[in-house]
Parts: C-alpha cells; structure tokens; sequence
C-alpha cells in the first residue's frame, strides 16, 4: 500500500517480544503489539488512535513495523505458537484473506467489537474488520500526459518510453493493471507476464516504495503509473501535478483491514484497538490526511474532499473487488515472475 516501510521494530520492547523472550514488551498488561507499515499510515495512527484514544484507556501501543510479506511470514511461523508476538495485524485486504485461508486469524467475536455495527455492510467479513479503502487508478502528470488516460493499456503508448513508473511493494496491482491491458480479467493474470516484459522494453521503471515513486512524480522522470486514489490525493496535497482516472477495463477496490493473530497475548486490548480504528474522527483524520474513504456509516467527511475521493456512479460501476481465492493460488507465481523476470 502506500505507504513507507521499514522493516525494523518500534524499540527494544518490540525486539523482545519478537525474540519470544519475557521482556519489556511485556512488561505492562496493558499493552497491545500492532503490526503495521510505518511510514504515514503509522503515524496517522498514533496520532489518532494510538495516543488519543488508547492511551486514555491505560494501554500503550507498540508498532511492530515492517512490509506486508515478512509481517505475513511471521504470523504463518508462530502460527502454531502458543503465543505470538502481535496483538493485532493491518495488511491489505487480499493479504489478509491469505492469512485467514491459512488459519492465522481469529474469528472476530462481534458481541467483544462495539461498533461492528457500524461497519458499511459490504466491508464486513468474520475475520477482519476494514479500516479504510480506495480505487485502483490511473494517477498521470497533466502536464506531460496531455490527452487524459483512459485505458491501463494507454501506458503502453511508446510516447511515454522510459515515463512509466511502479512502486515495487505493489507487484500485485502492477501485474493486475498488465493484465488488464492485455486482454485478461480479476480471475486471468496470465497475459500479464507478455504485457510487462514488453513494458520493460520500453524503459519502464520501478522504485522501492511509494515515497520513491512519488519523487520520481514530483521531478517528472515519471508521469503516468497505476496507483490508489487516496495515494494521488495524498501527493496532489503535497504539491505533485496529478490527476487520476478510472480505467475502462475495470479497477478494483483496496481496503486495509486489521485483524486479530490467534494466538495475541492481549485479546481485550486488541478489540479495543479494534473499535478505536472504526471511530468517526480516527476515519475522517485518515481521509484528510491520505484520502482514504471511511468504512463506517457514521463517519461524514467534508464536502471538498468528499469531491476529490469519491468515484461517480458510472465510475463505481466498474470497480470491483480482487478475487481474493485466485490471488491466494497465483501469488507465488506473480511474485516470482516480477522479481525473476520483470525486474531481472
């Protein structure tokens, strides 16, 4: 997603805990170990959640940061742990269904989660609950992609040789945008494979990160990539010329959710944490700050940026959502070709 990673832990009370040993982190039982990207939306989160909302209760959070994969691998190493060393784990909507076909996640109890009721109906799901989403788009320069994109296909256009730009950490969406353009569909990745490696002959680039890519935007070495709506609004405030469209053959929808390993340590807390991500103000302070649409039905955010992160009618027609068995059968395959192949 989005979002800066640094695979390290939040401090030496983290480090203990992921070393299994009894140490700081556990030191307090009041404290709640949450796995997250870091970067932007970790911060949004302390300053939303963690500290206004938790720290009132008593509870101390500590982030446990880190990419979505190697937060995937530690919860499929301890899954057969007595106890873990996550309390509560954000990934992606398409992750987080891997981890629940792989056992690694609790049933969420609803009568534990006050505000499950809260939750826009076609979010919920019994493992996890959304915290926010956004749309797979089009995200291009004005100034430089002067006719407006409307096809993922428009990328492969040799006038914008060497200005097609992706951010590594979002191999999947890249490789559904590829397949797209190559006449497959959410459940037929294959084209995908042709499709890229005839984009890397016209110069394509990849970046680490999104923070990269989004330089790479701002200097114009980039200007046309496929990204999340919320990131164009987040970067379009700091001052890079962008505008998005709606790709004619379909986008989908990415929701970040949070859910709870089954063998956490500090289950109370952890539905607390839960709760705390679906209030009104926590969601609105995500969506001014990176553009992400709320997940809950009480959450009203202001006109003007409403305007900016909402799809029309004719636009949320065509976005669907990832078919999350598919992804779980193919990731291997996706993963490897874009790191073999693709960027070889």
């Amino acid at each position: 997603m989005i979002i800066s990673r640094r695979a390290t832990l939040s401090g030496a009370a983290i480090a203990a805990a992921a070393a299994g040993l009894p140490g700081l982190a556990r030191a307090q039982s009041k404290q709640a170990v949450v796995g997250t990207w870091g970067g932007d939306y970790g911060e949004l989160l302390r300053q939303n959640i963690d500290v206004p909302l938790m720290q009132p209760q008593g509870i101390e959070i500590l982030q446990d940061v880190a990419n979505a994969d190697p937060r995937k691998t530690k919860m499929l190493a301890e899954r057969q742990a007595r106890r873990g060393t996550m309390d509560v784990s954000c990934l992606s909507d398409t992750d987080m269904h891997m981890m629940a076909a792989q056992n690694t996640l609790d049933t969420l109890e609803t009568g534990r989660l006050k505000r499950a009721e809260s939750i826009v109906q076609a979010l919920r799901k019994p493992y996890a609950i959304p915290h926010i989403y956004s749309a797979l788009v089009l995200l291009y320069n004005p100034d430089k992609v002067t006719t407006p994109p409307t096809s993922f296909a428009d990328m492969w256009d040799p006038k914008y040789r060497g200005r097609v730009g992706f951010s590594d950490i979002l191999y999947s969406t890249n490789t559904f945008a590829a397949a797209m353009a190559g006449g497959g569909g959410f459940s037929d990745y294959r084209p995908a494979q042709a499709k890229l490696m005839e984009l890397r002959s016209l110069d394509a680039k990849v970046y680490p990160s999104n923070e990269a890519l989004a330089a790479a935007l701002k200097g114009e070495e980039v200007w046309i990539t496929p990204m999340w709506l919320a990131r164009g609004f987040m970067w379009q405030k700091a001052g890079i010329p962008l505008r998005h469209a709606v790709p004619k053959e379909g986008a989908y929808a990415i929701v970040f959710e949070a859910g709870i390993p089954k063998n956490s340590r500090n289950k109370d807390q952890a539905y607390a944490y839960l709760d705390a991500m679906l209030q009104p103000q926590a969601q609105t302070a995500f969506a001014d700050r990176m553009g992400y649409l709320p997940t809950v039905a009480d959450a009203s955010l202001p006109p003007e940026i409403a305007k900016q992160i909402s799809l029309t009618e004719a636009e949320q027609a065509r976005l669907r959502a990832p078919d999350y068995d598919y992804l779980l059968r193919a990731h291997g395959e996706i993963l490897d070709f874009w790191n073999k192949q693709f960027k070889a």
